[in-house]
């Protein structure tokens, strides 16, 4: 009964916050550093809590959707290797939490924008983890070109 309505709940602050932050996505450019750090130390204390088995409360799912709001807003501006961990991070946060979609989306996250970086592959460790068949990345055209030799 109490993930029904942590779901429910959840549903409403998502949609809540989508509706406000696209408004503010158009309005701010970039994310700051400040901004990137303060999500990351939220995240931590998220992680912390739920290793510490607290539960997470309604507000704490509401600073989890924001941040990952504010990421995937980010990520439709211009990428930026300083939001891999972040979106690593949240994957695990939900992976733990059982919200196996989430999860799922910030891992293919990482594995699609930031395959150069050190969590491409623990990203994809966690999705064949929790079952997901993972395809290897399509190879570009100049990349299809220079294994045939031309």
């Amino acid at each position: 009964m109490k993930k029904i309505i942590l779901s429910i709940i959840t549903v409403f602050l998502l949609l809540t916050a989508i509706s406000l932050d696209v408004s503010a996505a158009k309005k701010s450019a970039k994310l700051s550093k400040e901004d990137i750090t303060e999500m990351s130390n939220t995240i931590d204390r998220l992680t912390q809590k739920i290793y510490g088995r607290s539960l997470l409360s309604p507000q704490d799912s509401e600073e989890l959707i924001g941040i990952k709001i504010k990421l995937d807003n980010q990520m439709l501006m211009a990428s930026n290797p300083a939001l891999a961990p972040l979106y690593f991070k949240a994957g695990n946060i939900y992976k733990l939490r059982e919200m196996k979609p989430e999860a799922i989306e910030c891992y293919q996250t990482v594995l699609e924008n930031f395959s150069d970086t050190a969590l491409a592959p623990k990203a994809r460790a966690a999705l064949e983890q929790m079952g997901v068949e993972v395809a290897a990345p399509q190879a570009t055209e100049e990349e299809a070109e220079s294994d045939d030799g031309v």
